[in-house]
């Protein structure tokens, strides 16, 4: 797919992450995803985030933990909105917490902090001059964003009355769809409806903008969560070169529906999701 310049209201967009140690993070992220980084930051500011870039594209960043935040390493969803303040008002109205009220982030956006019913935090991301992860899709950079949750009907309520989204339940599991994201796509890249139908996704997946994964009842541990999930090409690869990196393999790989996935620990505890696109895998149940 041809690089992003912008989405629209309701889609993740960016994704970044907190480190204790910025600048200790790169060379993990930098040898595993082969990204390179800019400090966007002015040269007097002691906080740090770090914009990685493929091909010159932004796809992510790394940062210092901002004022108030959790003190450990984590990494956060955004989700582009037209209004950061409109948008907080209706995350409040469906019974969430705005966590940080909207702010100006220097000439890149205005956003906010929030948390659904459950706890899970994300932000919102009213683009001014960034306008989110160019390059996605592909080794090394953003593919899927994904909540993970112990009551799915009341997050369905909440992200319909936030975003618009709908639940759409498929064999192989349930996906967050946005009425309409599949005209958009299909704008951007013309013949993509027809290219999905012909690799066998179903219908409605076009309009897919992040995974729904409702959390067990024998997990008591896991909390209400967004997750970040990174393309890759070789998934057995990335694993044995994350534990090299000095990172954890805390699952996997194993095969899922359409994937083979890892979950993987950075050196300093930052959790995330690689994921190979499997297509004879198309047929496995979540």
């Amino acid at each position: 797919m041809p690089e992003r310049d912008g989405y629209i209201p309701g889609v993740p967009c960016w994704v970044d992450s907190n480190q204790p140690d910025p600048e200790a993070a790169l060379p993990f992220y930098g040898g595993l995803f082969g990204w390179e980084f800019d400090n966007g930051m002015p040269e007097t500011s002691e906080a740090k985030y770090f914009i990685a870039r493929i091909r010159g594209g932004d796809v992510a960043a790394i940062g210092s933990i901002p004022d108030g935040a959790p003190a450990r390493a984590m990494w956060n969803t955004y989700v582009w909105v037209d209004s950061a303040d409109e948008t907080a008002k209706r995350v409040r109205a469906a019974g969430g917490v705005v966590v940080q009220e909207p702010f100006d982030v220097m000439d890149a956006a205005r956003m906010a902090v929030v948390a659904d019913p459950e706890g899970a935090v994300f932000s919102i991301w009213q683009a001014k001059a960034h306008n989110g992860a160019r390059v996605v899709n592909e080794h090394g950079t953003l593919n899927f964003n994904g909540l993970a949750t112990r009551d799915p009907a009341s997050a369905e309520t909440f992200y319909g009355d936030v975003f618009g989204w709908k639940r759409l339940s498929l064999p192989t599991g349930a996906m967050w769809t946005l009425p309409g994201y599949g005209d958009h796509l299909e704008e951007r890249s013309p013949g993509l409806r027809q290219q999905m139908t012909q690799m066998g996704a179903p219908e409605g997946f076009i309009d897919v903008v992040a995974a729904f994964d409702p959390i067990g009842d024998d997990d008591a541990a896991t909390p209400a969560h967004w997750s970040v999930t990174f393309g890759v090409d070789d998934i057995r690869a990335i694993a044995a070169r994350a534990v090299e990196l000095g990172g954890k393999v805390l699952e996997g790989p194993v095969d899922a529906p359409w994937t083979r996935i890892a979950v993987i620990s950075d050196p300093q505890g930052a959790i995330f999701i690689a994921s190979q696109f499997v297509a004879e895998n198309r047929n496995l149940t979540a």
